[in-house]
């Protein structure tokens, strides 16, 4: 007791302040996410019933075919994604040459990208997969479309958890023999494989509660899709869908549950895969 007397007497106003503000802007934004959470809970848990997760409804209320299309899109849009975006982020930082004229283009280009509004990205799918391309309403479009939208956010994130490695572990790898490419491999990418599942959990955060880009690109008809050519309607369009009839407000709720459930499954599976991963690179 009387060490934290100590120490708390040792503070100075302006600790003081800044501790105040630290824990007010934490407590804040406990007490908004626990509201945000028990809002949606009490509106929709008394919803849930079994009639929203029957695959033929000719109501168009049920569930499931919005989830599969969920899911649908989420894997579609993540085999583009991921991979391109962590071999895009290892070359900048591993390969190409710090500071060059290529990496600061690659940089600028990703960060006014990351900026831009979900909306524009949907306009643009719209003009450009839908349109041009000739895709029409589907899953490839929609997928397409959030791809160049969320890429940025997996490029910056892989960047940044690579460069917090520091260099000596690289210098430690060359001394021993080892060639860089096995240096990344083997040393880079185990350490860093925290932060890169943190940007792909981010990444489909925003897939799965994306509308915004998927009202232009991947309509919204309530069926199973067929082919990647076939158009669909997630969750959140489902939700958006339900809410803007205003007859069907209940079952609105419901979903929301089951779309905050999903999010907070994949944020506990990513967490075992980080870990399962970890284990296999450090084998």
């Amino acid at each position: 007791m009387s060490g934290k007397s100590a120490f708390f007497k040792k503070k100075k106003p302006s600790d003081w302040a800044r501790f105040i503000a630290v824990w007010g802007a934490g407590m804040l934004t406990v007490s908004v996410l626990v509201y945000f959470i028990g809002f949606i809970l009490v509106k929709g848990v008394p919803n849930l019933s079994a009639g929203l997760f029957v695959f033929d409804d000719p109501k168009q209320l049920s569930l499931l075919p919005p989830l599969i299309d969920t899911l649908i899109l989420v894997g579609f849009t993540l085999l583009i994604t991921a991979p391109f975006g962590v071999f895009t982020a290892i070359y900048l930082v591993e390969y190409a040459s710090r500071g060059s004229r290529l990496v600061r283009i690659i940089r600028v280009t990703t960060e006014t990208l990351a900026g831009i509004p979900s909306i524009v990205f949907g306009l643009f799918g719209y003009i450009f997969f839908v349109g041009w391309l000739g895709w029409g309403k589907s899953v490839l479009a929609g997928g397409f479309t959030l791809a160049v939208m969320i890429l940025p956010l997996i490029i910056r994130t892989t960047e940044e958890s690579l460069k917090s490695i520091p260099d000596s572990f690289r210098e430690g790898a060359f001394a021993l023999g080892a060639g860089r490419l096995r240096t990344v491999l083997r040393v880079i990418l185990p350490s860093a494989v925290q932060g890169i599942f943190a940007g792909v959990i981010l990444s489909v955060g925003r897939i799965v509660g994306e509308t915004a880009a998927l009202i232009y690109t991947i309509g919204s008809v309530f069926d199973h899709p067929v082919s990647l050519a076939s158009p669909a309607r997630t969750l959140a369009l489902h939700v958006f869908t339900l809410a803007a009839e205003g007859f069907h407000r209940e079952q609105a709720y419901a979903t929301a549950v089951v779309l905050l459930i999903i999010v907070i499954g994949i944020n506990f599976l990513s967490s075992f895969a980080e870990r399962r991963f970890t284990k296999s690179l450090n084998r």
